[in-house]
């Protein structure tokens, strides 16, 4: 008799270690599947920021299209420098007449990439 006891004790606590090992098991499955998934998303997000024209990196040149007056339709075209980057602004390095520089924070929008000048094989 007490050998059944026993017996009938033991049972539900290892059909209880099976069912938490089964939702355990299955939650780690769940997750790996999540994250096989979601891994390209991650690695495309890098391959459109290259791929954007309004992409920057510092040290780039870049050409400043700045409005002297917000009315004005007039569109100066400033060679300028990436010096830092903001999630909705970047700083530019603007370079005076007189070999000295300023730094302006400016909305990637008025900004577009330098031409590339082809070096002369002279």
């Amino acid at each position: 008799m007490l050998e059944q006891q026993i017996d009938c004790l033991t049972k539900p606590k290892t059909s209880a270690m099976i069912m938490k090992l089964f939702q355990i098991t299955l939650v780690v499955l769940v997750l790996l599947i999540n994250l096989a998934l979601a891994f390209p998303s991650w690695a495309e997000s890098t391959l459109s920021l290259t791929s954007n024209p309004n992409y920057f990196e510092v040290g780039q040149k870049v050409i400043w299209l700045y409005k002297p007056r917000t009315d004005s339709s007039d569109v100066q075209r400033i060679p300028a420098e990436v010096v830092k980057l903001s999630s909705k602004q970047v700083q530019i390095k603007v370079y005076k007449h007189n070999k000295e520089f300023v730094n302006r924070w400016v909305n990637p929008n008025k900004l577009e990439n330098s031409p590339k000048v082809k070096k002369s094989v002279l």
